[in-house]
């Protein structure tokens, strides 16, 4: 901040911008590594962001000066707070990254078998929900919700499902 409160200086506002969108990128990528690195650089810029829509001023101590000169405290507590939930996500973010090093050699997240439907449809340019039958929704059984299925308890007798 400029000493007459006169607001962030470019500097502060190019390094959130620039913390911000590495990590927006980074967290597009396929490893788990990378988007680990993108959650701590997104962080850190969300946190400046906070801080930087703060008032600058004197320690938000009462009776160490005039009120109207101290600062904010609100963005300083919301932004330990932040620290503290990155840190948790971090954690649990380096482990799942860790347990699939272990597992599979690697930590690239597999696609699974929705994306890969996707990906057909969107090649022979198929529309996700069209009714192949012709027959409407009132007369199609896929449209229409079944009644639930009845099931038998059987408790006591030693008889499985057969």
């Amino acid at each position: 901040m400029t000493a007459s409160d006169a607001g962030p200086t470019m500097v502060l506002v190019l390094a959130v911008a620039v913390l911000v969108g590495c990590g927006v990128i980074l967290l597009l990528e396929r490893s788990l590594t990378r988007i680990l690195l993108g959650v701590i650089l997104l962080g850190n810029g969300v946190n400046l962001l906070i801080l930087l829509g703060g008032r600058s001023g004197g320690a938000p101590v009462v009776g160490t000066g005039p009120v109207d000169e101290m600062s904010d405290p609100l963005p300083q507590a919301m932004v330990l707070t932040a620290i503290v939930i990155t840190f948790g996500f971090t954690a649990f973010l380096l482990a799942v990254a860790y347990r699939s090093w272990y597992l599979t050699g690697d930590d690239e997240v597999p696609d699974d078998l929705e994306d890969r439907q996707i990906i057909r449809r969107a090649g022979r340019n198929e529309a996700g929900a069209v009714d192949h039958g012709g027959e409407g929704p009132n007369g199609d059984p896929e449209q229409v919700d079944p009644e639930p299925a009845r099931r038998r308890l059987r408790r006591g007798r030693g008889d499985g499902p057969r």
